[in-house]
């Protein structure tokens, strides 16, 4: 008795056995696609569904594995993880905003718009976890209509398109690079403006500085940077 199964691992059909005697043929439906094994190799026409006849003369079983392509199917995932980095330079005349507070310094970001780099790579790792283009290419620095505007327009709509999607931050972790000035007086007020820009609760939401050991342009006090990590869960 020879035993000829066939299974399609990229469907949810389950996979169909046919038992054979005497030599007689056995027919498997099959779905469209290209299948192959030790013993067979075949195409399956997309345009309608096909059975294959198989002799058992000449072996005693026959493993079909699945098609070699398949669709990506629309899933909704329970998590998405984005991850945003930016770097600014440091001039003097212009303030120095973090988180949307003003930090006192004798320089600050030179930029576009208002030169927040905490929000400006926290929406980049809230659009990269959504699978959408960076803040650059929504808003581009070209159009005069974000010339000085605050971070806080771009970071609420990163939020809205967040919600549109069906997500709420998990939890967000930032790092914010610099050799000047001291952060410590200043971090809670900054975590707390972000959870709220957020609407996340702060306790979610963790905020660390660090110096560049006086190395580079960040370490020369010319300029400052922030990375962030985000874990967008689904509501």
């Amino acid at each position: 008795m020879a035993i000829a199964t066939a299974t399609n691992l990229y469907t949810s059909y389950s996979p169909i056995t046919t038992k054979t005697r005497n030599n007689k043929s056995v027919s498997i439906p099959l779905q469209p696609g290209a299948y192959i094994s030790r013993h067979v190799k075949f195409a399956v026409p997309t345009q309608k569904r096909t059975t294959l006849s198989i002799s058992a003369a000449s072996t005693t079983a026959i493993q079909v594995d699945g098609p070699t392509t398949s669709s990506k199917s629309s899933k909704t995932l329970p998590f998405r993880v984005g991850h945003g980095f930016d770097l600014h330079r440091l001039e003097p005349g212009y303030p120095l905003i973090i988180g949307g507070i003003d930090v006192p310094h004798d320089r600050g970001c030179e930029a576009h718009s208002d030169g927040d780099v905490l929000l400006h790579c926290v929406v980049d790792a809230v659009l990269g976890a959504l699978g959408l283009p960076d803040i650059g290419q929504i808003f581009p620095d070209s159009d005069p209509k974000w010339k000085g505007a605050p971070s806080s327009v771009f970071i609420k709509e990163a939020v809205r398109l967040m919600h549109e999607a069906g997500y709420e931050i998990g939890n967000l972790d930032a790092t914010l690079i610099l050799q000047r000035p001291k952060l410590s007086p200043h971090k809670e007020a900054i975590r707390a403006n972000l959870s709220e820009l957020l609407g996340a609760d702060p306790s979610v939401v963790n905020l660390k500085a660090k110096t560049h050991e006086k190395v580079d342009s960040l370490g020369e006090n010319r300029s400052i940077a922030a990375h962030t990590v985000v874990l967008l869960m689904k509501k």
